[in-house]
């Protein structure tokens, strides 16, 4: 019963930090993508919503229209100062994820380091 318990949780463990690591790292390309999208038209994808002719080319250039629902002056630095940190924090995430994944194949003797780790090493705790 305790076997099969600790066994349980050593499969759980595999299967969130799995499917963790997926999730953040999808998170990090998606930043990355829209950082890259965003410096290279200089910001015009975030005004694109505003439907003016005012408009500049330039997200960068201070400017402010009724015919937008938000302030255009500093949307662009906002959103990277914003997006750099998030892009730094999700890779981050996804490479703990995919270390927690890999001690999960070591409790359950898969992989090449599960071998250097016999049964009497990882040996389950009693809950107290």
């Amino acid at each position: 019963s305790r076997s099969y318990s600790c066994r349980l949780q050593h499969w759980a463990l595999l299967s969130v930090s799995l499917l963790n690591c997926l999730l953040s790292t999808a998170c990090s390309v998606g930043l990355a993508l829209a950082v890259a999208l965003t410096v290279h038209s200089r910001g015009t994808h975030l005004v694109r919503g505003c439907n003016s002719s005012a408009l500049p080319v330039d997200a960068r250039a201070a400017i402010v229209t009724n015919d937008c629902p938000f302030n255009t002056t500093r949307i662009y630095d906002t959103a990277l100062a914003l997006w750099f940190p998030s892009l730094l924090l999700a890779a981050a995430e996804a490479v703990l994820s995919g270390r927690c994944c890999l001690v999960a194949l070591v409790f359950q003797g898969i992989g090449p380091c599960a071998h250097s780790y016999g049964k009497e090493q990882v040996r389950p705790t009693g809950l107290i």
